[in-house]
């Protein structure tokens, strides 16, 4: 499996027991929907591994307490310490309406209401207070706040994302 088919589940943050249990952050607003999987890839050294999944449970409702099949003591617990945790990419709840993965809208393009047409969307930018979209506009980088209310219209059959930016704000990176 290549991480390009896989999304980020979370990653093991401790151990929770002598018996190879370990405790994992979810990224998720539902860790719920992730309570009983079958498996689980663990990336090991660059490489998305398959662990099966004995038991899982949430603990403390935002983490994930699990007890991987083979991973029996507190050295094989310690030996996935910190691994990044994914799943395969047809595992992810659909999404409908305005709501939308960041993957899921790499390569739509951006329409404005007073504008017009922006460019495609390259990436997005997480790492702001505010998630951005990185758009490219012919060579010219343009960056648009993923807010709720600049957010009109999410079309996945045309893959273009409507939104009524403030005035001037697309004119700034012109």
């Amino acid at each position: 499996m290549k991480k390009d088919d896989c999304f980020y589940l979370g990653k093991i943050v401790k151990k929770y027991s002598f018996k190879g249990e370990v405790l994992a952050k979810l990224d998720t607003d539902q860790p719920e929907i992730y309570e009983h999987l079958d498996a689980i890839f663990v990336e090991l050294r660059n490489n998305l591994v398959p662990f099966f999944v004995e038991d899982s449970q949430l603990h403390k409702s935002e983490l994930l307490r699990i007890k991987f099949e083979d991973v029996d003591t507190e050295a094989d617990a310690d030996a996935i310490m910190k691994s990044d945790l994914y799943l395969p990419l047809d595992l992810l709840p659909k999404l409908e309406g305005n709501k939308f993965y960041f993957h899921e809208v790499i390569g739509f393009s951006i329409e404005d209401t007073t504008f017009g047409k922006v460019g495609i969307i390259k990436g997005i930018n997480d790492t702001t207070a505010q998630a951005l979209f990185e758009i490219d506009r012919e060579g010219t980088e343009i960056l648009i706040p993923m807010n709720d209310a600049f957010i009109i219209k999410v079309d996945r059959d045309k893959k273009t994302i409507l939104v009524n930016t403030p005035e001037g704000l697309i004119d700034l990176y012109l």
